[in-house]
Protein backbone atom coordinates (compact mmCIF):
# COMPACT_ATOMS: atom_id res chain seq x y z
CA UNK A 1 0.00 0.00 0.00
CA UNK A 2 1.36 3.44 -0.68
CA UNK A 3 0.91 6.46 1.10
CA UNK A 4 0.26 9.72 -0.47
CA UNK A 5 3.33 11.49 1.24
CA UNK A 6 5.53 8.80 -0.90
CA UNK A 7 3.58 10.04 -3.96
CA UNK A 8 4.89 12.78 -6.22
CA UNK A 9 3.42 16.38 -4.67
CA UNK A 10 0.36 17.68 -6.26
CA UNK A 11 0.75 20.35 -8.74
CA UNK A 12 -2.29 21.93 -8.33
CA UNK A 13 -4.53 19.80 -5.45
CA UNK A 14 -8.13 20.83 -6.44
CA UNK A 15 -8.09 18.72 -9.25
CA UNK A 16 -6.75 15.69 -7.39
CA UNK A 17 -4.06 12.74 -8.51
CA UNK A 18 -6.08 11.47 -11.22
CA UNK A 19 -6.03 14.68 -13.20
CA UNK A 20 -2.32 15.08 -12.82
CA UNK A 21 -2.18 11.09 -13.67
CA UNK A 22 -3.80 11.64 -16.65
CA UNK A 23 -1.75 14.57 -17.72
CA UNK A 24 1.29 12.96 -17.28
CA UNK A 25 -0.28 10.12 -19.49
CA UNK A 26 -0.96 12.38 -22.63
CA UNK A 27 2.88 13.46 -22.51
CA UNK A 28 3.78 9.61 -23.45
CA UNK A 29 0.95 9.72 -26.33
CA UNK A 30 3.03 9.90 -29.72
CA UNK A 31 0.25 10.17 -32.32
CA UNK A 32 -0.15 14.02 -32.49
CA UNK A 33 -4.23 13.77 -33.30
CA UNK A 34 -4.62 11.03 -30.46
CA UNK A 35 -3.18 13.69 -27.63
CA UNK A 36 -4.79 16.48 -28.78
CA UNK A 37 -8.50 14.69 -28.12
CA UNK A 38 -6.91 12.99 -25.42
CA UNK A 39 -6.14 16.04 -23.43
CA UNK A 40 -9.47 18.50 -24.75
CA UNK A 41 -10.98 15.13 -22.88
CA UNK A 42 -9.20 16.10 -19.25
CA UNK A 43 -9.83 19.59 -19.94
CA UNK A 44 -13.60 18.46 -20.10
CA UNK A 45 -12.97 16.66 -16.84
CA UNK A 46 -11.81 19.51 -15.17
CA UNK A 47 -15.02 21.70 -15.78
CA UNK A 48 -17.09 19.33 -14.58
CA UNK A 49 -14.90 18.42 -11.28
CA UNK A 50 -14.85 22.46 -11.09
CA UNK A 51 -18.41 23.80 -12.63
CA UNK A 52 -17.82 27.20 -10.59
CA UNK A 53 -15.23 27.78 -12.47
CA UNK A 54 -17.53 29.07 -15.33
CA UNK A 55 -19.21 32.04 -13.55
CA UNK A 56 -15.24 33.04 -13.77
CA UNK A 57 -14.39 35.27 -17.01
CA UNK A 58 -12.40 32.81 -19.66
CA UNK A 59 -12.67 29.97 -17.58
CA UNK A 60 -11.62 27.92 -20.26
CA UNK A 61 -8.29 30.37 -20.49
CA UNK A 62 -8.15 29.32 -16.74
CA UNK A 63 -8.25 25.49 -17.37
CA UNK A 64 -5.94 25.12 -20.05
CA UNK A 65 -3.18 27.44 -17.89
CA UNK A 66 -3.38 24.77 -15.58
CA UNK A 67 -3.24 22.14 -17.65
CA UNK A 68 0.29 23.30 -19.19
CA UNK A 69 1.22 23.89 -15.35
CA UNK A 70 0.31 20.75 -14.19
CA UNK A 71 2.27 19.19 -17.43
CA UNK A 72 5.48 21.31 -16.30
CA UNK A 73 5.08 23.07 -19.51
CA UNK A 74 5.89 19.89 -21.42
CA UNK A 75 3.30 19.10 -23.49
CA UNK A 76 2.76 18.87 -27.06
CA UNK A 77 -0.84 20.19 -27.80
CA UNK A 78 -2.63 23.35 -29.21
CA UNK A 79 -5.00 25.89 -26.83
CA UNK A 80 -7.93 27.05 -28.62
CA UNK A 81 -6.49 30.28 -26.99
CA UNK A 82 -3.05 31.78 -26.33
CA UNK A 83 -2.17 31.02 -22.84
CA UNK A 84 1.24 30.76 -21.37
CA UNK A 85 3.51 27.19 -22.89
CA UNK A 86 6.68 27.62 -21.29
CA UNK A 87 7.43 28.48 -18.13
CA UNK A 88 9.33 31.36 -19.24
CA UNK A 89 6.08 32.83 -20.63
CA UNK A 90 4.15 32.06 -16.83
CA UNK A 91 6.41 34.31 -14.93
CA UNK A 92 5.97 37.13 -17.51
CA UNK A 93 3.64 39.42 -15.41
CA UNK A 94 1.01 41.70 -17.01
CA UNK A 95 1.89 45.21 -17.68
CA UNK A 96 0.40 47.40 -15.43
CA UNK A 97 -2.61 49.29 -15.71
CA UNK A 98 -2.47 53.14 -15.17
CA UNK A 99 -5.21 54.60 -12.89
CA UNK A 100 -6.88 57.25 -14.40
CA UNK A 101 -5.81 60.65 -12.84
CA UNK A 102 -8.47 62.94 -12.97
CA UNK A 103 -8.26 66.42 -11.38
CA UNK A 104 -12.18 67.46 -10.48
CA UNK A 105 -13.03 69.99 -7.58
CA UNK A 106 -15.30 68.43 -4.93
CA UNK A 107 -14.55 64.92 -5.47
CA UNK A 108 -17.20 64.08 -3.07
CA UNK A 109 -19.83 64.27 -5.43
CA UNK A 110 -17.94 61.66 -7.73
CA UNK A 111 -17.16 61.97 -11.96
CA UNK A 112 -20.79 61.12 -12.68
CA UNK A 113 -21.76 64.74 -11.16
CA UNK A 114 -19.47 66.44 -13.65
CA UNK A 115 -20.46 64.55 -16.48
CA UNK A 116 -24.05 65.45 -16.00
CA UNK A 117 -23.22 68.68 -15.60
CA UNK A 118 -21.32 69.02 -18.91
CA UNK A 119 -24.46 67.07 -20.76
CA UNK A 120 -26.88 70.34 -19.07
CA UNK A 121 -24.97 73.04 -19.80
CA UNK A 122 -25.15 71.65 -23.74
CA UNK A 123 -29.39 70.94 -23.73
CA UNK A 124 -30.89 73.46 -25.62
CA UNK A 125 -34.51 72.64 -24.77
CA UNK A 126 -34.48 75.38 -21.33
CA UNK A 127 -37.33 73.64 -19.70
CA UNK A 128 -35.67 69.80 -19.94
CA UNK A 129 -32.46 71.70 -19.12
CA UNK A 130 -33.74 73.28 -15.84
CA UNK A 131 -35.38 69.63 -15.61
CA UNK A 132 -31.92 68.12 -15.48
CA UNK A 133 -30.29 70.39 -13.38
CA UNK A 134 -33.05 70.23 -10.54
CA UNK A 135 -31.74 66.49 -10.93
CA UNK A 136 -28.31 67.14 -10.72
CA UNK A 137 -28.66 69.18 -7.64
CA UNK A 138 -30.91 66.05 -5.93
CA UNK A 139 -28.26 63.88 -6.83
CA UNK A 140 -25.46 66.13 -5.54
CA UNK A 141 -27.16 66.52 -2.12
CA UNK A 142 -27.44 62.55 -1.89
CA UNK A 143 -24.10 62.19 -2.99
CA UNK A 144 -22.77 64.80 -0.42
CA UNK A 145 -25.02 63.16 2.14
CA UNK A 146 -23.02 59.82 1.55
CA UNK A 147 -19.89 60.92 2.62
CA UNK A 148 -20.30 63.51 5.07
CA UNK A 149 -21.61 63.63 8.05
CA UNK A 150 -22.92 67.13 8.49
CA UNK A 151 -26.55 68.49 7.36
CA UNK A 152 -25.91 70.12 4.44
CA UNK A 153 -28.36 72.98 3.41
CA UNK A 154 -29.84 73.54 0.16
CA UNK A 155 -27.60 76.66 -0.08
CA UNK A 156 -24.28 75.11 -0.27
CA UNK A 157 -25.23 72.34 -2.98
CA UNK A 158 -26.93 75.50 -5.70
CA UNK A 159 -23.34 77.27 -4.21
CA UNK A 160 -21.50 74.01 -5.54
CA UNK A 161 -23.85 73.58 -8.37
CA UNK A 162 -22.68 77.19 -9.73
CA UNK A 163 -19.46 76.86 -9.33
CA UNK A 164 -18.58 73.15 -11.05
CA UNK A 165 -21.09 74.83 -14.48
CA UNK A 166 -19.38 78.22 -14.61
CA UNK A 167 -22.60 79.83 -13.77
CA UNK A 168 -24.02 78.42 -16.07
CA UNK A 169 -26.29 76.50 -14.42
CA UNK A 170 -27.86 77.46 -11.30
CA UNK A 171 -31.99 77.07 -9.96
CA UNK A 172 -33.79 79.17 -7.56
CA UNK A 173 -34.65 78.06 -4.10
CA UNK A 174 -38.69 79.00 -3.13
CA UNK A 175 -40.83 77.32 -1.41
CA UNK A 176 -39.56 73.84 -1.97
CA UNK A 177 -36.51 72.12 -0.90
CA UNK A 178 -33.78 70.32 -3.01
CA UNK A 179 -34.98 67.17 -1.70
CA UNK A 180 -38.71 67.54 -2.82
CA UNK A 181 -37.68 68.66 -6.42
CA UNK A 182 -38.34 65.19 -7.73
CA UNK A 183 -41.15 64.21 -6.07
CA UNK A 184 -44.24 63.82 -8.09
CA UNK A 185 -47.05 66.98 -8.69
CA UNK A 186 -49.20 66.75 -6.10
CA UNK A 187 -51.94 68.19 -8.47
CA UNK A 188 -51.50 64.81 -10.82
CA UNK A 189 -52.10 62.59 -8.21
CA UNK A 190 -55.97 61.88 -8.26
CA UNK A 191 -58.30 60.07 -5.64
CA UNK A 192 -59.06 56.69 -6.14
CA UNK A 193 -62.89 56.91 -7.87
CA UNK A 194 -65.41 55.01 -5.97
CA UNK A 195 -67.55 52.32 -7.74
CA UNK A 196 -70.94 53.66 -9.28
CA UNK A 197 -72.68 51.11 -7.29
CA UNK A 198 -71.22 51.61 -3.91
CA UNK A 199 -72.87 54.46 -2.14
CA UNK A 200 -76.26 52.50 -4.11
CA UNK A 201 -75.54 49.61 -2.08
CA UNK A 202 -74.67 51.33 0.67
CA UNK A 203 -77.85 53.02 0.88
CA UNK A 204 -79.73 49.69 0.22
CA UNK A 205 -77.67 48.10 3.09
CA UNK A 206 -77.28 51.15 5.83
CA UNK A 207 -79.66 49.15 7.62
CA UNK A 208 -77.74 46.22 7.60
CA UNK A 209 -76.80 44.78 11.50
CA UNK A 210 -73.71 42.40 11.83
CA UNK A 211 -75.06 38.65 13.20
CA UNK A 212 -74.06 37.59 16.86
CA UNK A 213 -72.48 34.31 16.55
Amino acid sequence: MKYNTSLEPLIIPEYGRCVQQLIQHAKTLEDDEYRQAFVEKVVRLMTQMNPQTKVIDDYLHRIWSHVFKIAEYDLKVTPPMPVPTSAEEAKVKPSQVPYPQIKMRYRHYGKNVHTMIKKAVAMEDPEKKIRFTEVIAAYMKMAFKTWNREVVSDDIIKNDLETLSKNQLTFELGKTNIDSLLLPNKSRIKSPKHHKGHSKNYKKNKNYKRKKY
